[in-house]
């Protein structure tokens, strides 16, 4: 099987609606990246709709697929997440959490309508939103002395790293990620520059 080294995901915030027998679905889409962000936005959405009955939601993390989690917020069992989550799987997305609020309006829709309304309203959101082909990436830790910067900027930038952090004093340090299919030819060169470590972190 050839190596992946791209995923896809959104770029940004989208939201979509849908009513059935006067209940209501509010579904939200984010581009995240790790467990804190999906605590982090459902509290929001909590203090946004205080008097939504429920707050399922669904999402996906990682380019391996392996951290995902679908929850039904008080819904009969797999009515709710496991129908969101099927929706961003069938887009092939990562990085990506949606929300679905839920006003009742009085009538149960039972568990074939309430699978319809949220795969309905997560199918919505998710095609209103722009959605990216990202690298997948190796990170890395890059230590060395302020007289070399700008060698080392020069082999980050031409590489297509994205930079998350960097510390650049006396004696620098630099946290990026490398695109993995040119990783470790970039990785040996950045090593090559006097008084340069890389130390490879794991993803």
């Amino acid at each position: 099987m050839a190596e992946i080294y791209k995923y896809k995901t959104i770029t940004s915030i989208t939201t979509a609606e849908f009513k059935d027998r006067g209940s209501k679905f509010i579904a939200y889409a984010y581009p995240i990246a790790t467990t804190d962000d999906v605590k982090s936005k459902l509290q929001l959405l909590k203090k946004e709709h205080p008097k939504a009955v429920h707050h399922c939601y669904a999402y996906r993390i990682g380019t391996d697929g392996v951290s995902f989690r679908a929850n039904d917020d008080g819904e009969p069992s797999g009515s709710a997440g496991k129908p969101i989550l099927g929706q961003i799987d069938s887009a092939e997305l990562t990085n990506v959490l949606v929300v679905v609020v839920r006003y009742f309006g009085g009538t149960l829709l039972g568990v074939p309508g309430l699978i319809n309304a949220y795969k309905t309203a997560t199918a919505d959101a998710l095609m209103q939103a722009v959605v990216t082909e990202k690298w997948i990436e190796q990170p890395v830790e890059v230590q060395f002395d302020y007289p070399v910067m700008g060698e080392v900027m020069y082999l980050l930038r031409q590489s297509e790293a994205t930079i998350y952090k960097q510390d650049l004093q006396l004696f620098c340090m630099v946290e990026a990620g490398i695109p993995k299919p040119h990783a470790d030819a970039y990785i040996e060169k950045l090593s090559e520059i006097r008084g340069v470590t890389v130390k490879k972190k794991q993803v």
